[in-house]
């Protein structure tokens, strides 16, 4: 029955995607609603890394940092054009962490989590190029050791796309304002953005609202106090590329955190993060001057030439919606995920926590949680673009390029890691550049654009520019513009 459904979800972000997915592959009604675009604020602010989180170690979290270590080979393998492997190298530094401890730990993230496709742990001679040249003279030693990066709103996009093929409705620019138990299912109000308003009819509800998943419990219970969050802001700068090689660092911090400085998006160096508490609406917020100085301090300390947060072509920031554990230190609360649900009557599942790495695991025990059957089919199935070997990527793109060999190699580049096995029906039935429609800059093509109005739920330059690619990135304002015209010239877009 039409706006009748067996699972409404209420979060865009990754746990809402993931948990859509899987819902709708095993054969359930599934609505989910977005008040925003896709992955609009905490899954596109993240630091892109799906992980085991070697620093978890130091809090003994074996048991998450075990299934985020058996989750990241599981994802690359299921999206291996969005997400590839990562070498990290971790200096040793005199007065911090001992070297034993630092061995320890990555021998325990080497052998946790049953790794087999990326390599181990291997020591670094820091003097030798092409660290000597980048970090500080009294750095000699260090290890260097594997994890994975994910362009993680592109993540989130995929999960929906695939829950949308399985049947899933998707509803972006969509608030739940309001939600009524009843005896049997759930009344839920929603709101679009031009001011209209629906109901629509759900058996079970999960909140994943993220920053905001005590406010829908608001709306669902308004007689009852909801203070189960702690919100931690994280905050990134951009730069020009700090360093010609393509490996990361990972630096430790005097107060115990850690900062990354990982190659980005070909020509920049992403540094970050911070781990502040924080108040207020997490809408729109940007990061802090005193989180900008403590970034930079903290790359300094290990860097030979110095960063100054004014050298920062961008920054971006967002909250981390973290369970409430009592937890002294914000970067020791628990990344852990964890549930509240409201079993009086229909039930109602809300998540707090979690990361971009377990969000499949997540979503497995959110639906057993529900007592929702079926086969827990995600580990095996590719997201869509993938079904691509991750240790031959490279032949991939070699192949597109001799398939397209009338386009830049860059853009088909950029294309093989966007769209993957996919990038065929971006490209269509293109025979060159001019079948392609309008160039807007930096290889992007209005054909793109309207791939991604059409099947990626796109539905503003923003959402192309800053969460389906970061073209904002390397196109100029005047090309940027032409995006945003683009879209003025199409006011009925419907993604």
């Amino acid at each position: 029955m039409e706006n009748h459904f067996d699972l409404l979800v209420i979060g865009g972000g990754i746990n809402g995607a993931g948990i859509a997915r899987d819902a709708a592959g095993r054969g359930l009604s599934v609505c989910l609603v977005e008040k925003d675009d896709l992955a609009s604020a905490t899954s596109s602010a993240s630091t892109k890394l799906i992980h085991g989180g070697l620093r978890y170690l130091e809090h003994y979290e074996f048991r998450l940092v075990r299934e985020s270590l058996i989750e990241r080979e599981r994802l690359l393998q299921m999206a291996p054009h969005i997400i590839w492997p990562m070498r990290f190298v971790l200096p040793h530094d005199e007065g911090l962490r001992p070297s034993w401890m630092l061995r320890l730990g990555l021998f325990l993230y080497d052998n946790l989590g049953g790794r087999k496709i990326l390599p181990g742990t291997s020591s670094v001679n820091l003097r030798d190029e092409p660290h000597g040249r980048v970090l500080k003279d009294r750095l000699t030693k260090g290890w260097e050791y594997s994890d994975c990066w994910v362009e993680d709103s592109r993540l989130v996009v995929l999960n929906c796309m695939d829950a949308k093929e399985r049947g899933a409705d998707i509803r972006t620019r969509t608030e739940c304002v309001g939600l009524e138990r009843r005896e049997d299912s759930w009344i839920a109000t929603l709101k679009t953005a031009d001011g209209h308003d629906e109901k629509v009819i759900a058996r079970k509800v999960v909140n994943a609202a993220g920053p905001w998943v005590d406010t829908v419990l608001g709306r669902a219970m308004p007689e009852e106090t909801h203070q189960n969050l702690r919100l931690v802001k994280g905050s990134h700068l951009i730069f020009p590329k700090l360093f010609e090689h393509d490996r990361s660092y990972i630096f430790q911090n005097k107060d115990d955190r850690i900062i990354f400085a990982i190659p980005y998006e070909r020509d920049y160096t992403l540094v970050g993060t911070t781990d502040q508490a924080f108040k207020g609406d997490p809408k729109g917020i940007d990061i802090s001057p005193e989180e900008a100085s403590y970034i930079c301090d903290a790359a300094n300390e290990y860097l030979k030439v110095g960063v100054a947060p004014d050298q920062a072509v961008a920054s971006y920031a967002g909250v981390r919606p973290l369970y409430e554990d009592k937890a002294a230190s914000n970067s020791t609360v628990t990344r852990d995920y964890q549930f509240e649900v409201e079993e009086d009557g229909p039930p109602l599942l809300s998540i707090f926590g979690g990361k971009l790495t377990t969000y499949r695991k997540l979503a497995v025990h959110a639906l057993k949680r529900l007592n929702i059957g079926g086969e827990d089919w995600t580990a095996s199935k590719p997201l869509p673009g993938g079904g691509i070997d991750p240790l031959h990527f490279d032949d991939f793109v070699a192949d597109q390029c001799a398939r397209y060999d009338w386009a830049p190699r860059d853009t088909l580049h950029r294309m093989a890691r966007a769209y993957g096995t996919r990038m065929i029906d971006v490209i269509g039935d293109a025979r060159g550049v001019n079948d392609l429609g309008e160039h807007m800059g930096g290889g992007l093509y209005a054909r793109e654009v309207e791939y991604l109005v059409a099947h990626e739920f796109a539905m503003t330059a923003e959402d192309v520019l800053t969460r389906r690619s970061k073209l904002y990135l390397h196109l100029t304002s005047k090309e940027q513009a032409r995006v945003e015209a683009w879209f003025a010239a199409r006011p009925t877009v419907i993604a």
